[in-house]
Order: C-alpha cells, then sequence, then structure tokens
C-alpha cells in the first residue's frame, strides 16, 4: 500500500474513531425523532415494523415498501446517508428486511435469489467514504440469514456516465437523467445468466433507478422478480401487497 492509500485509509477511519468515541462519553439523540438519549427509539422502531406496501412499476416490476418517506422516517434516512449516522443502518436494515421477506415470499422466489443494491456514483463513495445502500442491503441479508433464507448480496452494479441530482426532477426527467447510466461490471455477465434477483434501495420515488437496473440487469440474462426499498416517497399510489 503506497503513503498516499495508507493516508487516505486513515482520514476515512478518523471520523468513525472519533464518532464511536463520542458515543460513549455522550449518546446520540434519536436518528429519528431526535430523542435524547439512544440512538432509535422504540417509537420509530414501530415505524418500520408495520406490513410493507407496494406499487407496480412500468413493464410490471413489483416493488415493497416499508414505510412512507416522511416525518421520522425521511430524517433517519437524511442522517443516515448524508450526515454519517452509520449507526442507522441496522435499524434502517430491518425495515428493508421486512419488505424483502415480503416481496420474495409474494413473487415465489426461489432459494438462493440474491439482492442487487443500486449503486452509488465514484463521487458519492468518495465523499461518504463508504457505499451507504449496499451497507444496507448486507443488513438485510444478515436478518434473512437469521431467519433461515439467506441471500447472498451481488453489487454487480455501476454507474457508466456521470448523471444529474434527481431532487427536484419530474418521472420523465429521471428516466431521461437515468437512460443507460448503469451496467453489469465487468466479469458478471456470464455469472447472472438464468439468476434470479431482487433489488434493493433506499427510497423509491418515481421508480426511475430500479427500472434502470432491471434493463441492464435483463441485458446480463439476469431475473429480476421484484425489488424491495425502506421506504416510498408518500406522493406515490400504493396498496397492500
Amino acid at each position: 500500500m503506497t503513503s498516499s492509500a495508507r493516508h487516505r485509509g486513515t482520514g476515512r477511519a478518523l471520523p468513525e474513531a472519533w464518532s464511536a468515541l463520542v458515543d460513549l462519553v455522550l449518546p446520540r439523540s434519536c436518528g429519528g425523532c431526535g430523542r435524547a438519549g439512544t440512538g432509535w427509539c422504540s417509537d420509530c422502531a414501530g415505524l418500520l415494523a408495520a406490513a410493507p406496501t407496494s406499487r407496480v412499476l412500468a413493464g410490471g416490476l413489483p416493488v415493497w415498501s416499508a414505510v412512507a418517506y416522511e416525518g421520522q422516517v425521511r430524517s433517519a434516512v437524511v442522517r443516515w446517508k448524508d450526515r454519517g449516522r452509520a449507526d442507522l443502518t441496522r435499524p434502517l436494515g430491518t425495515g428493508l428486511r421486512l419488505a424483502a421477506t415480503v416481496a420474495l415470499c409474494e413473487v415465489g422466489a426461489p432459494a438462493g435469489t440474491a439482492l442487487v443494491p443500486m449503486p452509488s456514483s465514484r463521487r458519492s463513495r468518495r465523499a461518504r467514504g463508504h457505499d451507504p445502500v449496499r451497507d444496507l442491503a448486507r443488513a438485510s441479508a444478515a436478518g434473512l440469514a437469521r431467519r433461515g433464507r439467506p441471500a447472498r448480496v451481488l453489487p454487480v452494479l455501476h454507474q457508466v456516465r456521470a448523471v444529474a441530482d434527481q431532487a427536484g426532477l419530474t418521472a420523465g426527467e429521471r428516466r431521461r437523467n437515468l437512460a443507460g447510466a448503469l451496467a453489469v461490471r465487468a466479469g458478471w455477465r456470464p455469472r447472472l445468466d438464468g439468476r434470479s434477483l431482487l433489488l434493493v434501495d433506499d427510497v423509491v420515488t418515481t421508480g426511475a433507478t430500479l427500472l434502470e437496473a432491471r434493463r441492464a440487469l435483463a441485458e446480463a440474462g439476469a431475473d429480476v422478480l421484484a425489488a424491495a426499498t425502506v421506504a416510498c416517497t408518500p406522493s406515490v399510489v400504493r396498496g397492500r401487497p
């Protein structure tokens, strides 16, 4: 390892170590509601324990979500993804695991169906020092395994071109922004042929990212059965699975 690589690794590790030390001295507030003295309170945990709801994207791709993206859940996702609250990966992963469990059951997914997380851009990974959705997928997979349904996480997708920030874009603009932006990583294509997959993400809005992921994976011969997310924007009309 070069000295510059060691320096970069140390730079990422120091904030995590400092954060852990701060937690020992000053317990964090709840990542959802801000209640003092706990990182994740029972009330916020209850929000993620409700029955997941579903919607169907264009082309018949079903998506199950644990909860609406509003209130405490929205606050938790923002703090987890953009403000360094890695401790929220486990509770949010619980929500994703519940949505994934329903999705896998409803579509009759075969044993060995793998989870494919939506990829972050290189710029986002550098800024955050990790890939949050991949971490979330792994937490969800661990929960599935503990309940007798092992599921590998396959981070096989990557962005092949830059895309604009999706915030504020219409559904059509999001589709055009993402068209052709994702591809299967080199070497994975022959290993995905005929494999059953479940797409996973933190939040679904219009579904443009999930649909672009399905396109890229289908080109590699994969069978994308459904998708699961922690949350779904409340503007989306949803129904019970």
